[in-house]
């Protein structure tokens, strides 16, 4: 399906959905509501430096300079959540949940041991060979934010970055990449997935929420929201590194034929500098952080105000972007003035 055909439903999604979101979901206007609000925190918009561009005429060549300008994005909607096909993002559901669920069924659910019609927690009991009374599984998603094209048409004034990302484009279901998340092949033979302190969200061994590896949907984590947020920097992980043994798009090149666009590279666990995360469901939050906060001192933890009953959440991820707006044909050189991401 092009991208065109994607963002054509989603757009049209907006036509038949309510406004209102419920526990649990969360819909376009409200996404868009919650990064506005969030904007000035998240964002950190600052100028960094100057670009020099060679341009030429019949008349000759001049230099030319424009201003050079550091950003976060609001590239991806993460989402973590129960039921196949059942992202808390109401659009989303609505165009691509049922033929996301009908895929990973016909093509892999006669492979699978696990049920691929359900997701949600195993505490009690095992699955294939893991026994864990802590052990939860979640689908996830990483979808094209809806304001991520309003960069692409601020870039033409030189205030904005253009994003590598698409809105309603779907680089990243977990239903579609059912074996793999179900299963750990081949994620459970990266080092990582097996030696203790690699790649981990948090700090071994203090504390620490558990292994971006292997990059899967199960978890063996008791706080079932940062079992969610462990799946959502999972995904993360996956689309923004080409290359992964995963079905999947990458968010990766350049972007932004009117700028000069330093992208963000892979997101790192535990680094605002390549991405942090906003909440939006449930709890709306107007700040953006990283996860693996230290919370042994806390009496209700991290996780305290951010249980969802319908064990649905979702997230802004916001990538760190540098650009300048074109000015002549050929680029010459850059000059920075303060270090980006700061």
């Amino acid at each position: 399906m092009s991208r065109q055909r994607i963002l054509s439903l989603g757009l049209a999604g907006l036509l038949v959905v309510p406004l209102a979101g419920t526990a649990g979901s969360i819909t376009t206007p409200e996404i868009v509501a919650k990064t506005t609000a969030a904007a000035v925190s998240c964002m950190r918009w600052m100028p960094i430096g100057m670009c020099f561009w060679l341009r030429c005429s019949w008349r000759g060549c001049r230099v030319r300079s424009s201003l050079k300008v550091g950003h976060y994005n609001p590239d991806l909607v993460v989402s973590s959540y129960n039921e196949l096909g059942g992202n808390p993002w109401v659009e989303i559901r609505t165009t691509l949940g049922l033929a996301q669920k009908t895929a990973a069924t016909g093509l892999l659910g006669s492979l699978l041991p696990v049920p691929i019609d359900s997701a949600g927690n195993r505490t009690e009991g095992t699955s294939g060979h893991r026994d864990h009374k802590n052990l939860v599984f979640r689908e996830a998603d990483a979808i094209g934010h809806p304001l991520s094209s309003l960069s692409a048409i601020s870039a033409a004034v030189g205030f904005l970055c253009s994003s590598q990302t698409t809105p309603f484009v779907p680089y990243f279901q977990s239903g579609l990449d059912a074996l793999a998340w179900r299963q750990e092949v081949p994620e459970i033979f990266y080092p990582a997935s097996f030696i203790p302190g690699l790649h981990e969200i948090g700090s071994l061994p203090l504390q620490t929420w558990g292994g971006v590896y292997p990059r899967t949907g199960w978890t063996t984590q008791a706080e079932e929201p940062k079992a969610a947020a462990i799946n959502a920097q999972r995904a993360g992980d996956i689309v923004t590194r080409t290359a992964q043994p995963h079905v999947y798009l990458p968010v990766t090149g350049s972007s932004g034929s009117g700028q000069r666009v330093w992208p963000p590279g892979p997101l790192l666990e535990k680094d605002r500098r390549t991405g942090t995360w906003q909440m939006l469901v449930p709890r709306g939050e107007t700040s953006c952080g990283v996860f693996g906060t230290n919370d042994l001192a806390s009496l209700t933890g991290w996780g305290g105000g951010r249980v969802d009953r319908a064990g649905d959440y979702a997230w802004n991820l916001w990538r760190p972007y540098k650009c300048c707006q074109r000015r002549g044909q050929w680029f010459l050189f850059d000059i920075d003035w303060t270090s980006y991401p700061p």
